[in-house]
């Protein structure tokens, strides 16, 4: 079993509204936008983290981060990417890696808006976590945080806050 926290969308934001789920999860799951390493380097030196690069990272996030991962976690096959699209409106690229890897969990950021989605036609259950950052036209900081244990998702929340309120790291 493995409590996970998905985010995305930081754009260099990293403080405790972030950190004080970071700590409570096994593993931590970035969807791109990371805007600054620093981002990703305080949360892998509190959880491990997998994450791929966004469409505003430059040069060291592209070389730390790929642009699309496929992984399996605790019976759960899943594919992340940050500009990706959702059930029906899927970039040809994902729908295409969707029909040919059949991803139980399919991630991805970009758009700022929270949305958890099950796809009846590709048979994966898409996540998109919002933005976790402060940079943006959305109005509330998201993450999603999750369980999966022996090839089920459970426990999924959705975790919010104003967009102005930004705590001091501790």
């Amino acid at each position: 079993m493995k409590k996970i926290l998905l985010l995305s969308d930081t754009h260099g934001c990293i403080d405790e509204s972030i950190l004080k789920y970071v700590r409570q999860a096994d593993e931590v799951w970035h969807a791109g936008d990371i805007g600054d390493l620093t981002v990703t380097d305080t949360i892998k030196a509190i959880k491990p983290l997998r994450g791929v690069y966004g469409n505003i990272d430059g040069t060291e996030a592209r070389l730390e981060f790929p642009e699309e991962l496929i992984f399996d976690c605790e019976g759960m096959k899943v594919y992340m990417i940050h500009i990706g699209g959702y059930p029906g409106k899927y970039r040809t690229v994902v729908k295409d890696r969707i029909s040919r890897e059949k991803p139980n969990i399919y991630i991805c950021g970009h758009s700022h808006i929270l949305k958890v989605q099950y796809d009846q036609m590709m048979g994966t259950l898409h996540l998109n976590p919002g933005a976790a950052g402060i940079s943006g036209f959305h109005q509330v900081r998201t993450m999603l945080r999750f369980t999966i244990d022996n090839g089920n998702i459970k426990d999924m929340e959705v975790i919010e806050w104003p967009k102005n309120k930004k705590a001091e790291l501790t």
